[in-house]
């Protein structure tokens, strides 16, 4: 493959996708029909404990991100898994359909879950829009504005005198003098090529 960062490209809003008991970022997300009810697809990486939670529950709600997001929502719900912190300790939320939303957002969707399709590496979840909300008409923050701007989003900062490569996807840092070639970013799951070699 030449340069799949090509898909970077595909224009996708960024999102916090919570369901009970957990949450995360994500950007593959569509509207597949209209009407009323419309149908919304997300996919999930398989190995993020939000999938996990997601095969569990039946409702998940999606919060649109603005360019003027508290930085602090991107770190918490994309740089952080539930396994090791309460995400929602320091963020505000407001329940919806028994679903907990951010309230620092443009506006909300809450789905249930009707269908799900496995691939190797994710589960793409389709859900019936049964309730939402725009609380501010503003600039949505696409994936391509996060990339463009991400250093000073996440403001990665990493300790004194180690060798550091940090993902360009998420921010996750890892300390080493080489990346293993099988690497995977155990947070969003791309490989070392999407890797930058961070100096101290």
């Amino acid at each position: 493959m030449k340069n799949k960062k090509i898909t970077r490209k595909i224009s996708q809003g960024v999102y916090v996708l919570t369901t009970a008991g957990g949450g995360c970022v994500v950007d593959a997300v569509s509207q597949i029909s209209a009407g009323d009810n419309p149908l919304i697809s997300v996919a999930v990486m398989k190995k993020n404990y939000t999938n996990e939670l997601l095969h569990k529950n039946d409702k998940f709600a999606l919060s649109v991100m603005g360019i003027e997001v508290n930085v602090e929502i991107i770190k918490t719900f994309g740089m952080n898994s539930m396994r090791d912190i309460n995400k929602f300790e320091n963020i505000q939320t407001i329940e919806v359909e028994g679903v907990p939303v951010i309230e620092d957002s443009l506006g909300y969707m809450v789905c249930e879950i009707i269908d799900k399709i496995e691939n190797e590496t994710h589960t793409l979840f389709i859900g019936k829009l049964i309730e939402a909300d725009l609380y501010e008409d503003s600039d949505v923050m696409t994936y391509a504005y996060y990339q463009e701007h991400k250093d000073e989003l996440l403001k990665v900062t990493t300790e004194e005198g180690k060798t550091a490569w940090v993902c360009t996807v998420c921010g996750y840092v890892y300390y080493g003098e080489e990346l293993p070639d099988d690497f995977k970013c155990p947070l969003c799951g791309v490989g070392k090529d999407l890797f930058e070699l961070k100096n101290n």
